[in-house]
């Protein structure tokens, strides 16, 4: 057509300039410059034949360019290509820039001379360097670029190589983003696309000029320079790659670089594949890659990379006597790559084989060295841990450590990098450590031990010079991040199981130190606990063990001063250092004598105290066995100085203060550190101190000899006044604590009247006493008089703590004595005055930087509560049920409880949340007191105390205790009985707080198990001491066990791998040190049903009040069940109603032993109506399980058996089959039965009815029964069934001898081999096991649901019943598996596919390419898009403006991108952001144009569609329409598709010019829609792909 229009043209005029003159005159619009190209393009192709008109037309192409052209391209308004702009103005502008571009190039050869195009491009040199700076690629910019390239090609590559070199560095500059803000992308895509492949064609100067500028010294490439660089090189490969086939000899190749060599070229297209976020990027990467590959095959010469940074092979290298093992390399290395930007679990995983072969190609078998590049696989590895599909990075991760499992790698530093940088980044997902299916909770992670065995491998290979560095910075890595607590414990896992070795330095520890402080971020306990435990073992396994390290460098101790070897010349200079420690720490500087002077702080006295315990130890491992006599004296020579200043503290008044309070500070870290054995981190202990238990006896003896003096300091100190300032109160705590301690101490070697300790106590309390009764004489208060009363008061909580404790302290008369006396009259809630402020100023300088009073005062009160508590606790017998009873009480505070109550509320009011444990301690002995009499106080309580209980839900270390005593104040047996008793307010109000209590557990696990524990407890011990009426109160409360059995909440996945995990934990028992530190405080779900289980068999159904408990309970669950069942009728398998359900039918089953004739007849009918619903598979095992106890403890029920049958064949159609597979154990059920045959001949009746159902699953758990039922009338040989006999036997010979492998027969054989049917004994499997464990596991529950029998063992609160037996399964039934029975009808060789070690074939879902290289043409609109990445466009536009369905829309688009069609229509441009249009289209809509007609415009759109040639077919059943298979598409078809519903409009019916409609063979009239457009527009991408092969046949 262009030709044509050339010709016409110059019919008219022979000569060029009239004709090119006529042409330039007028607006520059597209057509114009177009018909301007043809014209010089013909012109151009004349003079090549020699045709044209030599004189004049130089001439006149150089008036066109310098006088038409380049001004033209100056003066076009500059647009940011690709912008928001893409509207037709734009496109014709682009129009008119590639015209004037070709047609410049053909002036610039028309011309006669280099000269133009040299000219041209200097000019367009300059207008690009000017126009670089300004953002983007705007006017002259834009038009530089188009001329450049234009004229580029006509340079000379000699003469002008200058220039040519100039013009390459500014395109790749710009290209690369030389400015700091970068190039935008436009700019790029245009400079790539159009400049530097107009300069490749140059070659010589121009291709080492860009080739230069990439391969450059420098950094390593950032992530947003990847891009770039590699746009730049696909776009010159062709130029950068040989030619295959040309000669390699190093003069043929002079002329071009050869990019296969150079080491910087594979580290760009590496970097592409790894690290690349877009996936262009990456298949850019992977082009040049494949392109270099077949170059080397192509060619047939040796290649080899040139070296590189580092050691080890060349990054690529080509042999031809290798040449097949490098090309299946390169191949499968390919395809993996491909294959794995698709996410797709199941395309990828068959691929992973492959990777395998990588490595044994990868490695030579001669010498052990790598001969490829390692870094080649680590791609691979990065792509899969960047997965966005979770599983998919899983699998690499897995895989990655898997690698030396099987093979031993050579070593090298790439890997090192990658383990501790993108495979720790990966390992840092917590998702990645879930168990694998089928594997029991508990049991561990698979990836989590994979990493330990992994770590342990990799450092024991690495070589001894680089196991440190590595370590170090493994660590390093993880203080870099905030670390989940899953990832971090599997990671110190693994590094605590390292071998021991001394590869850290005190750097190292460092870093430990700071892994510590990560691990505090995570809420919980046990795994921060675990994890902290195996950090501390890593230390001690890594880093030089210290007192090994103090025994080689022990002689690095110098003294510090002459006197400190005074004595010790016999001794090591590191007991002399010790010794000197000790000294110097005691000793007080002389600024530091001040009275009123702040506390030491106590890290100080941790220090010396570790260091004293870690110099015996030393000691200690000098000789092979431990000496104790020279334990003693050098454990006696450290401490001289400290108890010499101990001796003298009742003697020495004028002893600094702060002498004293070092030395007390340090006798308590000493008393606490040699304690750490005592209380459970025996481990811990023993690898730091070896001889502890040796040393903490010596101590507490050395201890002992000072108790006398300490305690007359620590009297005085606290009861002369001595304590006036604010920092004093903190000496008043030490002081405390010294006391607690030394009361331990006697108490441990035995309580004797008379001993220091008790001659302290009794002046103590009288001093105490005496303080609080002057103070409150009315006096101004002064801050020595209220620091003095808050000292008081605390040494008689103190006091009143330790003998409550402590019998032994406890004085024989219960007569009240002055203290109690004292404490009873004390006014409660009574506040600290805060002092004027005094004229030294004492107080206003302590008070800027005290504590603040509130805090004092809060204290103050609490203590009161502490001695009050203690008071209420010795004399509750003394408390009257109402304040009448007593005129002149002794004790007020007891014989008047309910003033003292009222003061607990005003408390309540008054103290910090921390603070109010004592008062609720006092509320618990107070409340049942007053129940009866002042109800409305004691509701009050319980409000007041439940609010501050809410609010302290988020506080670890206060909620818990304070929620243990609120529980047991509320929920005490005697509040119980009374509340039950009367059923007033505070009954329906206990009732209220316990569903609070249940609905709090529902956020916070463990709350609910606190309640139940309590309540299971005391009803325990109230049953066992009464034996009638005992749990009277419990049946009144049986809502809460009802709610204890059915417990347990649906974990979110991550919930439940933090619950998996931490049983994980506590399965380790003592191989984890936190399971000894950490207490288990058995605050799983699963305990709140254990321990209700377990109150359940303690309880003997011939005690009265136990029956009526448990059928009460019983019968609650049954509604329980029928009331979840009528929620919905329908519920999907481990859904939290399946749950509830299957727990109720657990608990019935426990119940069922302590079940009567009498009340199963209250009850029968709900348990066979249960049968009749469509339950889950567990609840159905359950029910039919309890029908077959029934009947054979009680058969007399057997006719409601039969009765079941009788109902209505619809009623029955899913829930016969319970009945049936009761029927299958009637063995079981006549068992105890001696007349049988009645009963074998009812059932035999009944089973042969079912036999003949036209339902396959009845029929078959129909010949079960029958098969079961025969067998025993054999056995019985009933005459009267002998007419039965050829029929039935005839019937089970042809199920059992069924021909073929169909499913009947498979079915036949797997319902036989049902653990249900062929295992179980309903007799000898009853027990909690099978209950609670194995039945659940069997029956597919979920995990969660499966409770380990010696979950029952530990949980102690509640003990174990006499028939702890039939706790056990003694059947094979705990032995099966799941897979023994649920996957049988997969068959025999299933799973196969997953072992083979490298499939045959596989998906490959990759991007098609276009003659082996991507497009990288610069236009930005769809087609281009496409064209990048070789995607063909058909001529078919889709017109789907009548479809509504988002649905159907999404998938027609995605159908028209797969099969190219060039638009797709619709209604409105807004359905692409529909969620569903999203699902569907999978970003289809990116990468095909879509155009918004509305319906109402059809009509004038179909009309100029039509006058643009295309023809018009709709898919629709008319009269005249055509079949599809008759139909040949032309190639411009507009295809119409009617609306969901209506289909097309009549009107619309008259714009087409065919009809096409489907054959169909069904009886459904229509199609889909989508399902319709996609068969169409398949069968026109079908006609138009044979229509090449029939043209060339």
């Amino acid at each position: 057509m262009e030709w044509v229009l050339a010709d016409a043209l110059l019919s008219q005029s022979r000569d060029p300039r009239v004709l090119l003159g006529a042409l330039c005159r007028g607006e520059a619009s597209a057509e114009r410059v177009e018909t301007l190209r043809f014209l010089l393009q013909r012109l151009e192709d004349e003079e090549a034949r020699g045709g044209g008109g030599a004189g004049a037309l130089p001439e006149a192409a150089h008036e066109v360019a310098a006088g038409y052209l380049v001004p033209l391209l100056r003066g076009l308004p500059g647009r940011l290509m690709g912008g928001a702009d893409t509207g037709p103005p734009a496109r014709q502008r682009r129009r008119v820039l590639r015209a004037a571009g070709a047609a410049l190039r053909s002036c610039a050869r028309l011309a006669g001379g280099p000269q133009l195009a040299a000219a041209l491009a200097e000019e367009a040199l300059r207008d690009l360097l000017a126009a670089r700076p300004a953002p983007g690629l705007e006017g002259a910019c834009e038009a530089a670029v188009e001329v450049l390239a234009a004229v580029g090609p006509c340079l000379r590559p000699l003469e002008d190589a200058p220039l040519l070199e100039r013009v390459a560095q500014a395109a790749l500059a710009l290209a690369l983003g030389g400015d700091e803000a970068g190039p935008s992308e436009d700019a790029v895509a245009l400079v790539a696309g159009r400049l530097l492949p107009a300069l490749g064609q140059c070659g010589g100067a121009a291709l080492r000029a860009v080739w230069g500028g990439l391969v450059a010294p420098g950094p390593p490439l950032g992530p947003g320079l990847v891009g770039p660089q590699l746009l730049v090189l696909s776009a010159l490969a062709e130029k950068l790659l040989p030619e295959p086939g040309v000669d390699c000899a190093p003069v043929a190749r002079e002329a071009g670089p050869d990019a296969r060599r150079c080491w910087r070229f594979w580290r760009t297209v590496q970097a592409g594949l790894a690290w690349a976020e877009d996936a262009l990027t990456r298949k850019r990467a992977r082009y040049l890659l494949q392109r270099a590959v077949e170059v080397s095959a192509e060619q047939g010469a040796d290649c080899a990379c040139a070296p590189g940074e580092g050691t080890g092979p060349s990054l690529f290298w080509w042999s031809e006597k290798k040449k097949d093992e490098l090309l299946k390399f390169w191949e499968n290395y390919i395809l993996i790559m491909e294959t794995l930007e698709g996410n797709q679990i199941h395309v990828i995983k068959p691929v992973l084989p492959k990777l395998n072969n990588l490595f044994e190609y990868a490695v030579s078998e001669e010498n052990g060295c790598w001969l490829f590049h390692p870094s080649w696989h680590l791609c691979i590895y990065k792509r899969m841990f960047e997965s966005e599909n979770k599983i998919l990075t899983k699998e690499g991760v897995t895989h990655f450590l898997e690698l030396y499992e099987t093979r031993v790698l050579p070593f090298s530093p790439e890997f090192s990098e990658f383990i501790i940088g993108p495979l720790m980044d990966a390992l840092s997902e917590s998702s990645l450590y879930s168990r694998s299916p089928g594997q029991l909770i508990g049991s561990g992670s698979p990836l989590g031990l994979k990493l330990q065995k992994f770590l342990v491998t990799y450092i024991s290979l690495l070589p001894e010079e680089i196991k440190s560095s590595f370590l170090l910075k493994f660590i390093q890595k993880m203080t870099s991040r905030h670390w989940c607590a899953i990832p971090i414990l599997f990671l110190s896992k693994a590094l605590a199981s390292v071998p021991r070795c001394k590869a850290l330095g005190v750097e190292g520890l460092l870093a430990l130190r700071d892994v510590l402080q990560c691990t505090m971020i995570t809420h919980q306990i046990l795994l921060r606990g675990a994890a902290q435990c195996y950090l501390l073992q890593a230390a001690i396994n890594l880093v030089d063990v210290l007192c090994d390290w103090l025994c080689v460098h022990e002689s690095c101790f110098r003294r510090n001063s002459p006197s400190s070897s005074v004595g010790l010349a016999e001794t090591s200079s590191l007991n002399a250092y010790v010794k000197n420690l000790i000294h110097e720490y005691i000793k007080s500087p002389a600024w530091e004598r001040g009275e009123n002077c702040c506390m030491p702080d106590w890290f100080e006295a941790k220090l010396v105290a570790m260091m004293v315990l870690l110099a015996v130890d030393v000691e200690g491992m000098k000789s092979q066995y431990s000496e104790k006599r020279r334990t003693q004296n050098v454990l006696r020579i450290f401490l001289d100085p400290l108890l010499d200043a101990l001796v003298k503290f009742g003697t020495n008044a004028y002893m600094p203060l702060l002498k004293t309070d070092r030395c007390l500070q340090l006798l308590l870290k000493l008393l606490h550190t040699c304690l750490l054995k005592g209380s459970g981190t025996q481990d811990v202990a023993q690898s730091f101190f070896p001889h502890t238990d040796e040393v903490s006896t010596l101590l507490q003896n050395f201890v002992m000899s000072t108790t006398e003096s300490i305690s007359e300091f620590i009297l005085r100190r606290l009861t002369m006044n001595e304590l006036s300032s604010v920092s004093d109160l903190d000496r008043c705590h030490l002081y405390l604590m010294v006391l607690t301690e030394l009361i331990n101490l006697h108490l441990k070697i035995g309580w004797k009247r008379g001993n220091p300790i008790w001659r302290v106590i009794s002046p103590l309390i009288n001093a105490s006493i005496r303080h609080l009764q002057e103070m409150g004489s009315g006096q101004e208060p002064t801050l020595g008089t209220q620091i003095q009363r808050a000292v008081s008061m605390a040494t008689l909580a103190k006091v009143c703590e330790a003998i409550d404790q402590k019998s032994e302290l406890q004085p024989d008369s219960l007569d009240a004595g002055p203290m109690e006396r004292f404490l009873s009259s004390l006014q409660l809630n009574q506040t600290l005055q805060k002092p004027l402020t005094e004229e030294d100023g004492s107080f206003s300088e302590e008070s800027s930087s005290s504590q603040g009073w509130g805090k004092i005062v809060a204290q103050y009160i609490h203590d009161q509560w502490v001695c009050l508590s203690f008071l209420l606790k010795k004399y509750h017998t003394l408390i009257p049920t109402s304040e009448g009873e007593i005129l002149e009480p002794v004790l007020p505070a007891v014989q008047m409880p309910v003033r003292t109550l009222q003061s607990a509320l005003e408390a309540l009011t008054i103290l910090p949340s921390d603070q109010v444990l004592p008062v609720f301690h006092c509320m618990k002995i107070l409340v049942p007191k007053l129940l009866t009499s002042c109800e409305s106080l004691c509701i009050e309580s319980f409000d007041m105390a439940w609010k501050i209980i809410a609010s302290l839900s988020n506080t670890q270390l206060v909620f818990w205790p304070n929620l243990r005593a609120f529980v047991q104040f509320v929920f005490d047996p005697k509040v119980l009985t009374i509340a039950a008793k009367t059923k007033g307010q505070t009954y329906f109000k206990i009732k209220e707080i316990m569903y609070k209590i249940i609905e709090m557990s529902a956020m916070k696990t463990g709350v609910f198990n606190i309640l139940i524990s309590y309540c299971c407890q005391s009803w325990i011990v109230s049953a066992s001491n009464v034996s009638q009426g005992s749990l009277s109160s419990a049946n009144n409360y049986s809502e809460l066990v009802l709610e204890a059995c059915v417990f347990g909440t649906v974990f979110r996945r991550d919930q439940r791998l933090i619950q998996d995990i931490q049983t994980f934990v506590e399965n380790l028992g003592h191989d984890c040190a936190a399971n000894v530190v950490i207490e288990n405080t058995k605050r799983e779900d699963h305990y709140v049903r254990i321990c209700a289980v377990k109150f359940l068999c303690l309880l003997d159904g011939s005690n009265m009040s136990h029956k009526l408990f448990i059928e009460d309970l019983a019968v609650k669950l049954l509604d329980k069940d029928e009331l979840v069942s009528k929620s919905r009728t329908r519920y999907y398998v481990n859904s939290h109603q399946h749950r509830v359900k299957n727990r109720i039918w657990q608990t019935l089953l426990v119940l069922f032993p302590r079940f009567d004739q009498n009340f199963l007849n209250r009850i029968i009918d709900k348990i066979f109506q249960a049968g009749f619903i469509n339950n889950q598979a567990s609840i159905k095992y359950f029910i039919e399980w309890i029908i077959i106890l029934i009947l054979h403890k009680f058969p007399q029920f057997l006719p409601k058996f039969w009765d079941c049958f009788s109902y209505g064949e619809e009623n029955l159609k899913t829930s016969i089959c319970t009945f049936l597979s009761v029927l299958s154990h009637l063995d079981i059920i006549t068992e105890n039965i001696p007349e049988k045959k009645l009963i074998l001949k009812q059932a035999l009746i009944i089973v042969l009815h079912w036999c003949f159902n036209h339902n396959f699953s009845i029929r078959l758990y129909a010949m079960v029964a029958l098969k079961k039922i025969w067998s025993m009338c054999k056995s019985l040989h009933i005459e009267e069934l002998d007419a039965l006999t050829s029929v039935i036997e005839s019937s089970l010979d042809q199920v059992e001898n069924m021909h073929g492998a169909g499913n009947a027969k498979k079915n036949w054989q797997r319902i036989q081999e049902h653990f249900f049917f062929a295992t179980f004994h309903p007799l000898k499997d009853y027990c909690l096991e099978t209950i609670f464990y194995v039945l659940p596991r069997l029956s597919g529950l979920v995990e969660d649901e499966w409770i380990a029998i010696d979950k029952f063992t530990r949980f102690t609160d509640i003990p174990l019943d006499t028939g702890f037996q039939w706790y056990l399964s003694p059947t094979q039934l705990c032995e099966l598996t799941p897979s023994d029975w649920s996957q049988q009808d997969i068959g025999p060789h299933s799973g196969e596919a997953d072992n083979q070690s490298e499939w045959a074939d596989v998906q490959k879902k990759i991007i098609p390419w276009k003659n082996n290289a991507p497009d990288l043409d610069l236009e930005l609109v769809f087609q281009d898009r496409a064209a990048r990445l070789g995607k063909s466009i058909s001529r078919l536009v889709v017109v789907a403006s009548l479809i509504d369905k988002p649905t159907n829309l999404g998938g027609l688009c995605r159908t028209c991108e797969v099969f190219g069609a060039s638009a797709l229509v619709v209604s409105s441009l807004q359905c692409i952001r529909d969620k569903q249009f999203q699902h569907l289209s999978v970003s289809a809509e990116q990468w095909l144009p879509l155009v918004e007609v509305k319906p109402p415009q059809l009509i004038d759109y179909l009309q100029e569609k039509k006058a643009e040639g295309y023809t018009i077919v709709g898919v629709e059943q008319t009269a005249r329409s055509v079949d599809l298979t008759q139909f040949c598409f032309p190639e411009k078809s507009l295809l119409l598709l009617g609306n969901e519903r209506e289909g097309i409009p009549a009107n619309l019916i008259q714009q087409l010019d065919v009809c096409v409609e489907i054959p169909q063979q069904g009886i459904i009239r229509s199609l889909n829609v989508h399902v319709s457009g996609a068969l169409l527009i398949w069968e026109y991408t079908r006609q138009q792909l044979l229509r090449p092969r029939d043209a060339g046949s």
